[in-house]
């Protein structure tokens, strides 16, 4: 179980500000460090999200592109559309195909981060609700 703290002084990347412009996406709270900025004049974005406990993104989709997530630290859950969600450590990398309905958030007792690179567009679609999210340990 990760703490605040941990991935606040040891973090690979800086936790970043309360990830407010994206808030409505997400039940709890994130924080979110952009990496690369726009003088960069690359078309894909590279963040470091943070999630409290419990935090998780709505399911979601990626049109025109693809995710790449890359654990840095804490614990955290991994769900495709259909399918068993999987636990996220430190080190884990997913990789999310363009048109794949997923969402992405900490386990409910650590802190959770990762590096998403991130290329195209999101549709955000519903919220993964307490009781689905509470099946899963």
């Amino acid at each position: 179980m990760a703490k605040f703290e941990e991935l606040k002084n040891d973090g690979v990347f800086p936790v970043g500000e309360k990830n407010d412009a994206y808030a409505q996406y997400f039940i709890g709270q994130s924080y979110l460090q952009g990496l690369v900025s726009p003088e960069d004049n690359i078309d894909f974005g590279i963040g470091n999200v943070t999630f409290e406990p419990g935090c998780r993104n709505d399911w979601h989709i990626h049109h025109d592109g693809f995710q790449i997530l890359l654990v840095t630290g804490g614990e955290g859950w991994y769900q495709e559309w259909g399918k068993s969600a999987q636990l996220l450590k430190k080190g884990d990398v997913v990789v999310i195909k363009e048109g794949v309905k997923h969402w992405h958030g900490a386990t409910a007792d650590s802190w959770f981060s990762h590096v998403a690179i991130t290329k195209g567009t999101s549709e955000w679609l519903e919220k993964v609700t307490d009781a689905e999210y509470a099946k899963l340990g």
